[in-house]
């Protein structure tokens, strides 16, 4: 009995690791010349990149949910009329192809009239392999909004494997907490916080 609650909370355990270890790669970058210890507001930037057509999709509705749960947790107070920061957020879809080779071997069937045999003969070789597929990168940016400056931006990068809405709405969720993981700021503190 004890051996199979050992089981169950190994698998557990191993599915836990493996979705973390199938995450975005995030890539971050700030301006070493900002003083973060000035910013206490934020509001959405104006137009958001992301909504440059016009109109929002349920897609832009969730990052902005997402993004102000990341924001209020760091402490920045939302100020529509006179943030400190303004956050940008882009989200950009591309077809990849990766082209790679993986070894192989096979036999190559000889006969031999002196021995009046058939012999087989192994060779090694290269096989191409081509794969293609869907890789989506999320960018949120902070920007100084009294200079309109860049101060810090952070990407996810990861292939987009989901197919309903409510997938994708839960993947784009994942990607901004995986960014905002990165930004080691809170409100009014230019000390960044120990990474995690």
């Amino acid at each position: 009995m004890r051996s199979a609650a050992f089981r169950v909370s190994y698998l557990v355990l191993l599915a836990l690791l493996s979705a973390c270890a199938m995450g975005p790669r995030v890539r971050t970058d700030h301006d070493p010349d900002a003083d973060f210890a000035r910013y206490r507001s934020w509001a959405f930037y104006q137009p958001l990149a992301m909504e440059q057509s016009g109109y929002t999709s349920y897609l832009t509705e969730q990052i902005r949910r997402s993004v102000r749960r990341e924001m209020e947790a760091r402490g920045y107070v939302y100020d529509e009329a006179a943030p400190d920061l303004r956050v940008n957020f882009q989200g950009v879809v591309r077809e990849r192809t990766d082209v790679y080779s993986v070894p192989r071997m096979d036999v190559g069937y000889f006969y031999s009239y002196r021995h009046r045999a058939y012999f087989g003969v192994p060779f090694w070789y290269d096989e191409a392999q081509v794969r293609q597929y869907t890789e989506g990168t999320l960018t949120v940016d902070l920007v100084d909004a009294r200079r309109n400056h860049l101060v810090w931006t952070g990407a996810a990068i990861g292939r987009v494997t989901q197919r309903t809405p409510q997938e994708r709405a839960a993947a784009a969720d994942r990607a901004i907490a995986a960014v905002f993981a990165r930004y080691p700021y809170r409100a009014g503190s230019a000390q960044a916080a120990p990474a995690r």
